[in-house]
């Protein structure tokens, strides 16, 4: 009987300000090559207003169900890291580069859920040789998810209160997204999931301002052109089928500027919380998974300059 895999806790310094992050603790588990071989990591960046601790079921079931090994950052100012003193993406994208420095990671597969995913593009962008591949999941490195809300709530009270009706219609979708995580069968698992970095986020709540803020203003599409063009990085967009936060345009418009295929699957803007094993079935079950799996093993054969498996 396979070992049940469990996450640990970890932190890291980074300018003299503490990064926590969740790291899985399946020690022994190793590549494709067999035992003995370097084990296939993966990085999994969660979204805003969340925290490493919300992804970790998700985590366990990638490792068990790929071998990997994955490591959750608490990303700064939430999940109880300390904020960084100026927000930035590449601030962001460092914070992650020295969480896996921390736990001994040289390349890794990187997961993004919509804030992730645009600091995913990021971290890609300014460590490419680091980076095996990108799942891009309801992200929001290129701005359509703001700039063409065309909610009910966003058109009543666009007449009276202008542009400020894109915020409140945000606010209307965030709100609509709430009964997935805390209905159905799964809601026991899932409120414990999301409590403790929940937790902290509300008490520090002041330290998650400046991001919403960047985010508001943040357009990273020439990044997504060099992480597919330039840097050739293999690349994986999925998205929600009832996502409000970062709709359908969204995922229409990131398609067209990285040039890839979207994958849809059930469920609304946090669909890996409430069913954390949609992606291992996505990537064990589906052909584009299976594609992009095998471009991230080409990848890593390249930089590790390892011999294809017999």
């Amino acid at each position: 009987m396979a070992r049940r895999v469990g996450m640990r806790l970890g932190s890291v310094e980074l300018a003299g300000r503490a990064v926590r992050y969740q790291v899985t603790d399946n020690d022994r588990a190793h590549g494709p090559e067999g035992p003995g071989s370097p084990p296939v990591w993966a990085v999994n960046i969660h979204g805003f207003f969340a925290g490493g601790g919300m992804y970790a079921r998700e985590s366990v079931s990638l490792a068990r169900a790929l071998g990997w090994r994955v490591v959750n950052p608490h990303l700064p100012a939430f999940g109880g890291s300390a904020p960084l003193e100026v927000v930035t993406p590449q601030g962001y994208a460092d914070a992650v580069a020295a969480v896996m420095d921390a736990v001994g990671i040289e390349h890794a597969v990187l997961l993004g859920h919509s804030m992730g995913g645009a600091f995913a593009m990021a971290v890609a962008d300014a460590f490419p040789d680091r980076v095996l591949g990108v799942v891009y999941r309801d992200g929001v490195a290129t701005d359509a998810w703001r700039r063409e809300r065309d909610g009910l709530f966003g058109r009543l009270l666009r007449p009276l209160v202008g542009p400020g009706a894109d915020l409140a219609d945000m606010g209307a979708a965030v709100l609509g997204d709430v009964p997935e995580l805390v209905m159905g069968r799964h809601a026991a698992a899932v409120a414990r999931a999301l409590l403790p970095d929940a937790r902290h986020n509300v008490r520090h709540l002041l330290g998650c301002v400046p991001v919403a803020r960047m985010l508001l203003g943040l357009d990273l599409e020439d990044a997504v052109r060099r992480v597919r063009g330039q840097h050739e990085i293999p690349l994986l967009a999925m998205w929600g089928v009832l996502d409000r936060i970062t709709p359908a345009v969204t995922a229409t418009e990131f398609a067209g500027v990285a040039g890839c295929e979207v994958v849809w699957v059930i469920g609304g803007h946090s669909w890996m919380l409430v069913e954390p094993k949609i992606q291992a079935g996505v990537m064990t079950s589906d052909p584009r998974g299976h594609r992009f799996l095998e471009a991230v093993s080409a990848r890593r054969r390249s930089v590790l300059s390892l011999r294809t498996p017999a």
